[in-house]
C-alpha cells in the first residue's frame, strides 16, 4: 500500500500536523513574477530565507514550505477550498484534504541549474506568469521546456499580479498565455487569475491543484532513494564538542522509506585528492534524526521535503557540500559514473533568450552542463553522433540507466537549455 495512503488509514492516531506531505508542487516562472509571494499566500511561509535572497528580493536557493489543503463542508466550490482550519463564513471546522510541500525554484536566468535540480523533486508544477508583462518572458519559456524535459507533466498556470493591471490588459495577457501554451505540455492547463499580494482567487487555485496535480502512488517497498538538494551544518559557532550535532541532509525520497537508526550510503561521496588524481569515496553513516517540515518523526517515506540528521562530521555537510548526492541503503544505490553515454534529443531552438537561435548538433570536445537528478555537473564530449553522445564528467554522478538528463550549452556567457538525453 502506498505510504501516504497507509498513513491516512491510521486515522486520528496521526494528527494532521504530524502527517508527512504527500506531494511536491513546484513554483516555476520568470524572475519577479511573484512565485515566492504565491507560496506565502498558499502556505503562510516566506520560502526565501537566505540573507542574500532577502536583500535582493529574488530566490537564489530552492525554497520549501508545507501547507494543508482543506475544504469547508458548507461552502460551495471554489469558496469551499482553503488552508484555514475554521471557515470564516460558517464558523465550522474544515475537512482535511491533504498535506503538500511547495518547492520554490529561482527564476533568474543565471540560476537555471538550480531550477532544473529542483524540478527533479516535483510531482507537478505551478507556472507563474505576471499579467503586468508580455508573455512569454525568456525564463517563462525556459522553465516550461525544463518541466517537459525533466518529465513534470501536471501543470497549473497562474496569471499573477492581476491587481496591477486593468481588465483589458489582463484579457490581452490571458490570450498571450493561451497562444504560448498551445502545443506544449501546458496546453489545456487551467489558467487561474490571482493576486498573490492580496490573496485573491487562492480558493479557486487550491481547487485546481486538487483536481490537476494528484498525489502520486508510491511504493515504499522499493529500495530507499533520496535526492539531496541541500546539506547543512546546524551547529552555531562556539558549540562545544560534546554538544555538536551531526551533519544534516535535505531533500526528498523518490521511493522507499528511512527510519531513525538506519545505516545509509551516500554517493558519489567525499572528494579525495591523492597523487595528483581526484576520486570520490562513498560515505556510510547512520540516521540520527528525521524531520518532515518542522516535525520530528521516526520514519519517512516519499513525498514532501525532509531533513535527515546523521552521525557525519558536520564539516562534511556544511555549505551544501553534498548537494547532488543520492542516499540509500548500503549496496542498493546505482553506480557512481565518471562518464556518461547518452541517447540525445535536442530542441529545435535555444530557449531562455529572445533570439531563439537554432540548436546546433553536439560536437566532440565541447563542454556541456548536465543536470542529473539533483546533481549538476559539466561534461567534456569525447564522442558525438546525431543522437548519441559520450561525456567525461568533471564531477561524477550516481545514476542508473534510463534516467532523463537535462543538457545545457554555454552561449553568450550563460548555460542555455538545448535538450535532454537518457542514460544508456
Amino acid at each position: 500500500m502506498p505510504y501516504s495512503r497507509r498513513v491516512r488509514r491510521q486515522g486520528r492516531r496521526v494528527s494532521e500536523e504530524k502527517r508527512q506531505p504527500e506531494c511536491n508542487i513546484g513554483l516555476t516562472g520568470h524572475v519577479d513574477h511573484g512565485k515566492t509571494t504565491l507560496v506565502a499566500a498558499l502556505s503562510g511561509v516566506w520560502a526565501a530565507h537566505h540573507s542574500e535572497e532577502l536583500k535582493r528580493g529574488i530566490t537564489i536557493k530552492l525554497g520549501y514550505a508545507d501547507t494543508v489543503f482543506r475544504k469547508c463542508p458548507k461552502c460551495a466550490p471554489p469558496e469551499a477550498y482553503t488552508t484555514k482550519k475554521t471557515c470564516s463564513m460558517h464558523g465550522v471546522e474544515t475537512e482535511f484534504l491533504r498535506k503538500v510541500s511547495f518547492v520554490d525554484a529561482p527564476g533568474h536566468e543565471s540560476l537555471m541549474a538550480t531550477m532544473l535540480s529542483g524540478a527533479a523533486l516535483m510531482d507537478g508544477a505551478i507556472l507563474v506568469i505576471s499579467a503586468a508583462e508580455e508573455c512569454p518572458q525568456p525564463q517563462t519559456r525556459e522553465h516550461l521546456v525544463a518541466l517537459e524535459i525533466i518529465g513534470v507533466k501536471n501543470i497549473v498556470v497562474v496569471q499573477n499580479k492581476i491587481d496591477a493591471v486593468d481588465r483589458q490588459k489582463a484579457t490581452e495577457n490571458y490570450k498571450q498565455i493561451l497562444a504560448f501554451t498551445k502545443e506544449t505540455i501546458a496546453e489545456g492547463a487551467p489558467i487561474i487569475p490571482v493576486s498573490s499580494l492580496h490573496g485573491s482567487n487562492i480558493d479557486y487555485l487550491i481547487q485546481m491543484l486538487e483536481e490537476r496535480i494528484k498525489s502520486p502512488i508510491r511504493d515504499p517497498t522499493k529500495p530507499a532513494r533520496m535526492y539531496v538538494a541541500r546539506s547543512f551544518d546546524v551547529n552555531k559557532p562556539g558549540t562545544t564538542p560534546e554538544k555538536l550535532r551531526g551533519g544534516v541532509l535535505g531533500g526528498s525520497l523518490i521511493q522507499g522509506k528511512f527510519k531513525v537508526g538506519d545505516e545509509v550510503e551516500i554517493r558519489p561521496g567525499i572528494k579525495i585528492e591523492q597523487g595528483g588524481k581526484v576520486s570520490y569515496e562513498p560515505i556510510l553513516t547512520y540516521i540520527s534524526s528525521l524531520m518532515s517540515g518542522s516535525m520530528v518523526v521516526d520514519e519517512i517515506g516519499p513525498g514532501g521535503l525532509v531533513g535527515v540528521g546523521s552521525t557525519l562530521d558536520p564539516a562534511v555537510t556544511k555549505a551544501d557540500n553534498l548537494v547532488g548526492s543520492v542516499v540509500g541503503k548500503p549496496s542498493t544505490l546505482p553506480p557512481t559514473r565518471t562518464e556518461l553515454h547518452l541517447k540525445v534529443s535536442l530542441l529545435d531552438r535555444v530557449v531562455g533568450t529572445k533570439e531563439m537561435q537554432k540548436v546546433e548538433h553536439i560536437k566532440a570536445r565541447e563542454s556541456l552542463m548536465l543536470v542529473v537528478g539533483s546533481a549538476v555537473t559539466v561534461g567534456a564530449v569525447t564522442a558525438a553522433y546525431k543522437d548519441d553522445a559520450q561525456l567525461a564528467l568533471k564531477r561524477p554522478v550516481c545514476v542508473e540507466s534510463g534516467l532523463r538528463v537535462a543538457i545545457s550549452r554555454m552561449l553568450a556567457g550563460r548555460w542555455r537549455l538545448i535538450g535532454y538525453g537518457f542514460v544508456r
